[in-house]
């Protein structure tokens, strides 16, 4: 067997391969790219701004509420 085929084609030059890049943001309307100075302007998010360990809340049942619970005949099999 002699003949071999390639994955892909011989690249283009790169003029080429610029126009289509260029041709494709075009088309696909990407987003500017973000200027250094909006970025300047974010707060680092660091370990630190967050707290280590945060509480549950606690839920309180009251006597009422414990003494019908009680009452209850639940058949759960």
């Amino acid at each position: 067997m002699t003949y071999e085929r390639l994955a892909y084609d011989d690249q283009d030059s790169t003029v080429k391969m610029h126009l289509d890049c260029t041709a494709c943001v075009t088309a696909i309307r990407l987003p500017a790219p973000i200027s250094p100075d909006l970025l300047a302007e974010v707060p680092p998010i660091s370990y630190e701004a967050f707290p280590r360990e945060v509480r549950k809340p606690e839920i309180t049942i009251s006597d009422a509420a414990a003494h019908l619970a009680s009452r209850l005949h639940l058949h759960l099999d």
